[in-house]
């Protein structure tokens, strides 16, 4: 386990305070769990944009090969 020494804002130490108290967990823990949370949260906009970023670049061969597509049905269509 790392030690870390960390500055928040007094707002938000307080209403974690009041929060870590009514649930009964140490404070540790219980930011442990909310920097956890928010990792996955960001993981997974990371995997988001990469997609996207990814299918905007196949985006324009996939068109071109759908419409090759329905040249050759329509094709087979008026045979």
């Amino acid at each position: 386990m790392k030690t870390l020494s960390l500055k928040l804002e007094e707002g938000i130490f307080e209403e974690t305070e009041s929060i870590v108290a009514k649930l009964k967990k140490p404070r540790n823990r219980y930011i442990n769990e909310a920097i956890d949370y928010y990792n996955k949260i960001q993981r997974r906009n990371l995997i988001e944009k990469k997609l996207k970023r990814e299918s905007e670049l196949v985006k324009i061969d996939s068109m071109e090969v759908l419409a090759d597509f329905e040249i050759l049905d329509y094709a087979d269509y008026k045979k």
